[in-house]
């Protein structure tokens, strides 16, 4: 029998155990790939070439790229070496209990530019060892053993280390690597009983579960919705783009959903994840929470900065806002782009337009004449893979000069500056086109604390005609310092059709009133994305759900079911255990929040916010010393935290221990200089201890780096003020003025220091 007989006869068999109404009504299952390609030859083939189909591997000789000859990697006095053995694959280096042993390669992971090897520990843990293969060519570098994190010396102990748990597959990478991937962690036993139904991602891991389809299949008849699958993919169904008068095509309509994004955004989204359910990860919010344009992850102008994949970058395009979606330019079986260089954006912008020298005021076929290389600029994530921006922007030299953003025109020359980039922007007449992202001016002004940086965050999420990415992430940055315009503006808000919206706006509500609370979030409790029931009922709990009415008691006993439910399914993650003892505490159930933050402890002992937290409830309880015990006991597994010796410092403080006091909380201030929090309690305390220069110096050199702190601000006038220096003050006092215009006790205080200082004049 050929293969592809064989095939069919596995699809009639399949169809025939579930046929007709019972198929259809049945919980569907996973029937693995080689039932679809019968009828899905070309796609099948296409996926067999994919990075998909390789993306995790038995550990063959056609599967391994890297060199386990006897080859040797060293850093920092490990020795590792790579070496095969009874044709089996082996690494030698530094274990978990830092003895140097022999471990199997257990899986191949990862294709190119670089592939990595899994190693089995106790508790059915599967690990990601910390030397990768570079498999690019020896002429772009590659073919060498290179470490994924060359500026740090990894010790076992540490989280990333190789035997740590930021580098543990059943949490960190397998949902996005096999198909039907159920993690099946044992919290009591602290060990995972993880299964997949395909090794690699597979066909089902987009469509999902498909014995209904094939059932269907098997026997056909009038189609049953998406023809069997939960989720269908039929965005591009029906449309066409048409050229019309314009240089750029238009969809045919506007697209009705966002569904294939989501779908692809399960992996290629920096996200978070609260269940495994194959139909709840098909709807993406009943199974993920993905982040905004958060400071840190991203640049102010929404570039990508930190490892942020693909998703949040592309729902700030116009692409995006034009109906385009992701199988528009990539075909989804192969992962192949659909074609080759800028014939694939010449299928909607006209090469007659686009592809020209007047265009891109590049040499043709050069580099720069490349659509991608000016739009599309990369950031090198892993050590060796480059990444593609998705927001498909328009480049902003003038913004790489006003808030340090990068640029595609110096990241080829990187010889000249921001200046130079502008001034040839400007020559070609393009200066004056601003491009989507027109949240970036409102977010660095937030970012750096600028006055104005409320009202331009308000603009964005009222505009909409801004992305929902824009909005939300403008949503989650006035949640840090809610007012009551801000309240207002979130209770709106919490109407818009888009779930991220909702769910930063939910947010912001979360710092209200138990009032506005209950009035704003009870609704949220029935959403139809469980992220949003579960954010809601997070932020009634409290005072807020005191005085509930019995059915939005009900629905809020179920979301907060979801959401301690949620939690639970990470586990195995001191951040996870640390939320359930922060969602414990405010129910007022101390010993189970102390059993949380002890678990968070038990799984990473260099945790910081969960000794913190237990620490605090030693010092509620009026047992200082403990606290003072806690946070010893945790400063010596992270020596380096800076929130841990202010901790500390605050302890000795509350002691009367001064002088230990003050050599923590300084020592706070020089491992996180960016603290602004640390560096004005230091200053303070400087001050009250009879340091007052010590203290005008600490805070002049915090105000350098945070310009528009409001305490900084207020304390360093007044400190200026006893010390005579009236000029100072004065100064300090206009800026704090374009921070709280309306603030009739500030402008009490800057009255005051104008005053002194006219006096000072005469």
């Amino acid at each position: 029998m050929s293969f592809l007989s064989g095939l069919c006869v596995m699809l009639l068999i399949l169809g025939a155990r579930l046929s007709g109404a019972e198929a259809q009504t049945s919980a569907p299952t996973f029937v693995s790939s080689a039932a679809c390609a019968s009828c899905h030859n070309s796609e099948h083939s296409d996926w067999l070439a994919s990075q998909h189909y390789a993306a995790m591997q038995e550990p063959k000789e056609s599967a391994v790229l890297g060199r386990f000859d006897g080859a040797v990697f060293r850093k920092g006095g490990v020795e590792t070496v790579f070496f095969e053995r009874d044709a089996k694959y082996f690494i030698r280096s530094e274990g978990s209990d830092g003895a140097t042993a022999d471990f199997e390669v257990r899986y191949v992971f990862g294709v190119y530019p670089l592939q990595q090897y899994l190693l089995e520990l106790p508790g059915g843990r599967l690990q990601a060892f910390g030397v990768a293969w570079d498999a690019r060519p020896a002429s772009e570098g590659g073919q060498r053993w290179f470490d994924l994190y060359p500026d740090r010396k990894l010790a076992a102990g540490d989280p990333l280390h190789w035997t740590g748990i930021d580098q543990n597959w059943n949490y960190q990478c397998a949902w996005c690597h096999s198909t039907n991937l159920r993690k099946n962690y044992d919290a009591n036993a602290n060990a995972y009983a993880t299964t997949f139904s395909e090794l690699s991602v597979g066909c089902e891991a987009c469509h999902g579960p498909a014995s209904r389809h094939v059932a269907w299949a098997g026997k056909p008849s009038p189609p049953p919705p998406h023809y069997g699958f939960d989720v269908g993919f039929d965005q591009r169904a029906g449309v066409s783009w048409q050229a019309g008068a314009g240089a750029t095509a238009t969809r045919s309509g506007p697209p009705t959903s966002d569904r294939e994004a989501r779908v692809c955004a399960g992996c290629h989204a920096r996200r978070q994840q609260f269940s495994d359910d194959p139909v709840a990860a098909a709807r993406f919010y009943d199974a993920f929470r993905p982040v905004t344009l958060e400071a840190g992850l991203y640049h102010p102008d929404g570039q990508q900065r930190d490892e942020v994949y693909n998703f949040g970058s592309f729902l700030q395009s116009r692409m995006h806002a034009a109906g385009v979606t992701c199988s528009d330019c990539h075909n989804p079986h192969s992962g192949k782009l659909r074609l080759a260089g800028n014939a694939l954006c010449g299928q909607c912008h006209s090469p007659r337009v686009f592809d020209q020298a007047s265009h891109h005021h590049h040499a043709a076929d050069s580099q720069g004449a490349q659509c991608v290389n000016c739009h599309m600029p990369v950031t090198v994530y892993m050590g060796v893979d480059a990444r593609r921006d998705h927001s498909m922007r328009i480049p902003r030299p003038d913004r790489t000069a006003a808030m340090a953003t990068p640029n595609a025109c110096n990241q080829c020359h990187d010889e000249k500056s921001a200046a130079w980039a502008m001034e040839s922007v400007s020559s070609w007449g393009m200066g004056g086109k601003p491009g989507a992202q027109g949240f970036a001016e409102a977010f660095h002004l937030a970012d750096s604390g600028a006055p104005g940086a409320g009202r331009a965050l308000a603009r964005i999420v009222e505009d909409r005609t801004q992305s929902v990415i824009a909005r939300a992430s403008a949503l989650h940055r006035l949640s840090q310092s809610p007012t009551v315009g801000t309240l207002s503006l979130a209770s709106d808000a919490l109407s818009d059709p888009d779930p991220m919206v909702r769910s930063a706006a939910a947010a912001v509500l979360s710092g209200a009133d138990a009032a506005t609370k209950r009035k704003a979030l009870i609704p949220l409790l029935s959403d139809e994305a469980r992220a949003l029931r579960m954010e809601a009922a997070r932020a009634l709990v409290g005072e807020a759900e005191a005085d509930l009415e019995p059915a939005a008691r009900r629905a809020f006993e179920k979301a907060l079911a979801e959401y301690e439910a949620g939690q639970l399914f990470n586990a195995e993650r001191p951040e996870s255990q640390a939320n359930l003892g922060a969602f414990h505490l405010a129910r007022g159930k101390i010993e189970a929040a102390r059993a949380a933050y002890e678990t968070a402890l038990a799984l990473d002992r260099s945790f910081a916010p969960a000794a913190i937290s237990l620490a605090e409830i030693a010092r509620a309880s009026g047992d200082e010393k403990a606290a003072e015990a806690t946070l010893r006991r945790s400063l010596a597994q992270n020596p380096n935290s800076g929130p841990l010796a202010h901790a500390l410092g605050l302890s000795l403080v509350r002691q009367k221990r001064l002088p230990e006091a003050m050599e923590s909380l300084g020592k706070a201030v020089a491992l996180s200089p960016d603290d602004a929090r640390f560096a004005y309690v230091f200053g303070v305390a400087q001050h009250d201890t009879g340091a007052p220069d010590k203290a005008r110096e600490t805070l002049s050199a915090a105000l350098s780096r945070h310009p528009f702190d409001h305490d900084i601000l207020t304390t360093l006038t007044t400190y200026e003020m006893e010390a005579g220096d009236i000029a100072g003050a004065a100064g300090h006092a206009e800026r704090l003025s374009q921070l709280a215009p309306e603030d009739d006790e500030i402008r009490r205080f800057i009255a005051a220091v104008r005053d002194m200082a006219a006096r000072a004049r005469r």
